[in-house]
């Protein structure tokens, strides 16, 4: 499936420093980029590189005091990913857990687990495997939590979405992610690109180890799941955000697009009665 996206940012700096973006579309096996351009509208310095384990594509720009600074970025994405039939599975064997997962499974700075462990295993903890209990909380969360514009800010956590009971889509990801690992299931916050999305935003939901695969839940149920670009994963939104300021700067304007480069398309959107998922990597 091909995607054309696109992102607009406009920013005034007042001091000299840096802006770390992470705007870029992830490359992986199953996501291909065949084209992409970033220009800036200054001449500045700029340096890309690779977070290590995550693989998020990072560009940092080194800022001038007093410019109008506005970024460009657009691409080609050929997203193959893979639709899968989940039969009954096991819980995951702890004692055989890789160690780059102990990582998804603590609690962080946006997604408090310790303090969710009692919801999260009475709501859910009966369930008869991983994938019914991420499939139950994500529909939990989708009916019990209003998505409400400008109700959060930078600082709102997976517990006060579950005392306001309202939120965007980072903090409903945030709220999945929480829930997961008190289940001691491996969860990671998901940021991206994405198709039918209105008004078009980066969007955000999450992945869920079941099974040896990271499988994608969004508990706003805004857009197909089969739909989404991705440019970056982490233990919540304070590893993925789209831009990480360092200097006095002032964001101005931002505009994302995403749009099929295909003639066809067929929404993925699954519902309780069934047992079948998405996986990006």
């Amino acid at each position: 499936m091909k995607f054309e996206i696109s992102a607009q940012l406009k920013y005034y700096t007042y001091s000299n420093g840096c802006i770390i973006l992470n705007i870029k579309a992830l490359k992986d096996s199953k996501q291909k980029v065949i084209k992409e351009f970033f220009t800036t509208s200054t001449d500045i310095k700029i340096k890309d590189y690779k977070e290590l384990s995550s693989r998020n594509r990072l560009t940092n720009l080194k800022i001038v005091a007093g410019q109008d600074l506005e970024i460009n970025y657009n691409a080609l994405v050929d997203n193959n990913f893979e639709l899968m039939d989940i039969k009954k599975v096991a819980d995951l064997n702890l004692s055989k857990i890789s160690p780059e997962l102990l990582k998804y499974m603590h609690p962080s700075r946006y997604c408090q687990s310790d303090k969710l462990y009692r919801l999260a295993n009475n709501k859910f903890g009966k369930k008869t495997d991983n994938f019914e209990k991420v499939t139950a909380l994500t529909q939990w969360i989708y009916k019990n939590v209003e998505y409400l514009s400008g109700s959060t800010n930078s600082q709102t956590s997976a517990y006060d979405t579950v005392t306001e009971q309202a939120g965007v889509c980072r903090d409903f990801a945030h709220l999945g992610i929480a829930l997961c690992r008190a289940l001691t299931i491996p969860a990671r916050y998901f940021t991206g690109y994405a198709y039918q999305l209105f008004p078009q935003d980066f969007h955000a939901c999450f992945e869920a180890y079941i099974n040896g695969k990271w499988l994608l839940f969004d508990a706003t149920r805004l857009v197909p799941l089969n739909g989404l670009v991705k440019i970056a994963h982490g233990r919540d939104a304070a590893d993925a955000a789209v831009a990480n300021i360092f200097g006095e700067v002032n964001f101005m304007f931002s505009s994302v697009n995403c749009q099929l480069a295909e003639d066809e398309f067929i929404p993925f959107i699954p519902d309780n009665l069934s047992r079948k998922a998405i996986s990006y990597l």
